[in-house]
């Protein structure tokens, strides 16, 4: 599930993606992820929800859910500063360390 502002225009947003990506690889049950505007998907597509509200900058939670509990992990960006900081990073890092990456490979290296 993720919520940012009216003016996003993509959804769901690229970190929704690599989340479901990542979710994908994990758990062996889901076969795809489906960006989620009415009925739920089948048993083995992870539903995924985009939300455009307001002025917010980002909140993504992951969710596992049981007829017993959640867990749910929440990350909640209180502005968008955050994400250009990693940007003006990942563009001073780029310039030395030429080729195609994942957004992975540069977090863990700047």
């Amino acid at each position: 599930d993720e919520t940012h502002h009216l003016a996003k225009k993509d959804a769901p947003s690229g970190t929704a993606v690599t989340l479901a990506n990542s979710i994908l690889e994990e758990v062996e049950r889901y076969r795809s992820w489906q960006l989620v505007t009415g009925e739920h998907p089948a048993d083995n597509v992870l539903p995924v929800t985009a939300h455009r509200e307001g002025n917010v900058p980002g909140i993504h939670q992951v969710a596992w859910r049981s007829e017993e509990d959640d867990i749910i992990i929440t990350h909640s960006a209180h502005s968008r500063r955050g994400f250009a900081l990693g940007a003006v990073k990942a563009a001073l890092w780029l310039p030395q360390n030429p080729g195609i990456y994942d957004f992975r490979d540069i977090a863990m290296t700047i």
